[in-house]
């Protein structure tokens, strides 16, 4: 019976794949059979020995393994046990020289390079659709929100610029990243290598060639576990980035405002008891699974700080963490996507929440061109913000506050105000931004960044 939500609610099927029991085996029979085939070429143990554990290693059962752990209450003995079990006389070649960990490390960093490889591709998804959208939305002028209030007009492009931005950095962490966390080792249990004896290093660099990932520097039982916190914490990164842009699409969904929403099926169901609800539940459900994953990083930075050349505390959180924290991040991820992929846009509130402060929100042009014609900087924010409390107080349109000023008036006249005031003119280099950006993007999508 399916007890976690990642079993029937989240999670895509290709990154639980990466992480189920009967993948996770897998990895760490072709990490043994790696193990094997630089053994052999290095004279270490018979020439048939590789190819016969190789022929084993697909044939072990994910049953058998539980069985024999069941009795001796190990879980990589029990792999090498229904191994060896398979391999006739070559048996007493598995795992030769080899400890627990440089078999399930190194399985490890398998995963975290298919986990790596899912996440770029999904990654670079969502940077496409971000900077589709901001090129899209690049003249849709709005109002920018500092403190929750009303300030000076922004753009839809120069929003979506700036996550497209965000997430591209996310993209290039990545890629920097992948380096240090897909490593695997052969090193031992103390990491002397001394059960390989003079071959040590050899075994290592041919065994992971086989692999196709690279070795460690140097390492005892275990692979430094700060490589692994780097990757746990660059998903909290991104998922905190997929927090922010939610909670704005959740913000800008409230009744109140109702610039954007989420989309919503023609049979969707917002609420149990009120038929007219339509909630932005993914954005919800991206927030709500952002706090989960974040909440990872700090038992993976523990599970560094290991006694001596190791002891067995970081096993059992990492088995939860890692597929945890890869699987919601992956979920999360292909949510966003959906989400904003699918924005409904309503221009008729974007108008209106432009002009809801009747052109208070303009008081910061004024207040410039004003410098310019010689009142002075700070002269001129004085004056247009007694203006501004006279507007609020007396429920007048700011431009006739500004109007009704004699100082200004000596300087401005109606129609240069009312142009003044034009939010649609008052965006600087919002476009400019959301073309130069737009443009490296779209260069970068038609380069290879797979790691």
């Amino acid at each position: 019976m399916a007890i976690h939500p990642i079993e029937f609610r989240y999670g895509s099927y290709e990154m639980r794949g990466v992480w189920d029991e009967q993948s996770r085996l897998k990895k760490v029979l072709s990490v043994e059979v790696a193990l094997a085939n630089a053994e052999v070429e290095l004279g270490m143990i018979p020439k048939n020995a590789a190819m016969a554990i190789k022929d084993a290693a697909s044939n072990v059962e994910l049953e058998r393994v539980r069985e024999i752990e069941d009795e001796i209450s190990h879980d990589m003995m029990a792999i090498v046990l229904a191994l060896s079990e398979r391999c006739g006389d070559y048996g007493k070649w598995v795992h030769f020289g080899a400890t627990s960990n440089d078999m399930l490390d190194t399985a490890t960093a398998l995963q975290f390079k298919d986990a790596i490889e899912i996440f770029f591709v999904q990654a670079r998804r969502f940077r496409s659709v971000l900077t589709a959208l901001a090129l899209e939305h690049k003249n849709t002028v709005c109002v920018a929100r500092t403190h929750g209030q009303i300030g000076i007009p922004t753009t839809y492009g120069l929003r979506f610029a700036i996550w497209a931005s965000e997430v591209d950095r996310h993209i290039t962490r990545l890629k920097e990243l992948t380096p240090r966390v897909v490593v695997g080792k052969m090193n031992g249990a103390s990491g002397t290598q001394a059960a390989f004896g003079k071959h040590g290093l050899k075994v290592q660099e041919l065994a992971m060639k086989h692999l196709g990932i690279n070795s460690v520097d140097v390492s005892n039982q275990v692979i430094q576990r700060d490589r692994h916190s780097e990757f746990v914490f660059w998903m909290a990164n991104l998922a905190t980035t997929l927090d922010k842009i939610s909670i704005e699409v959740r913000s800008l969904q409230r009744s109140e405002i109702g610039e954007v929403s989420e989309s919503f099926g023609k049979k969707q169901v917002g609420s149990s008891t009120m038929p007219h609800k339509r909630n932005p539940i993914k954005s919800e459900q991206i927030c709500g699974l952002a706090r989960v994953i974040r909440g990872m990083v700090e038992p993976e930075l523990l599970n560094n700080t290991l006694w001596d050349e190791r002891d067995l505390t970081n096993s059992a959180s990492e088995r939860v963490i890692f597929p945890e924290v890869c699987i919601l991040t992956d979920h999360i991820l292909r949510t966003a996507t959906k989400v904003t992929k699918n924005l409904r846009f309503y221009p008729g509130n974007i108008k209106q929440n432009l002009e809801l402060l009747n052109g208070l929100n303009m008081g910061e042009a004024v207040m410039i061109e004003l410098a310019k014609k010689g009142v002075g900087r700070q002269e001129a924010h004085k004056l247009v913000r007694e203006c501004a409390m006279l507007a609020r107080e007396e429920n007048l349109h700011m431009q006739d506050a500004l109007l009704d000023n004699s100082t200004i008036r000596q300087s401005l006249n109606r129609e240069e105000i009312a142009q003044i005031m034009n939010p649609y003119d008052y965006i600087g280099t919002a476009v400019v931004q959301v073309e130069m950006l737009a443009e490296a993007m779209q260069a970068k999508e038609k380069k290879d960044e797979t790691p």
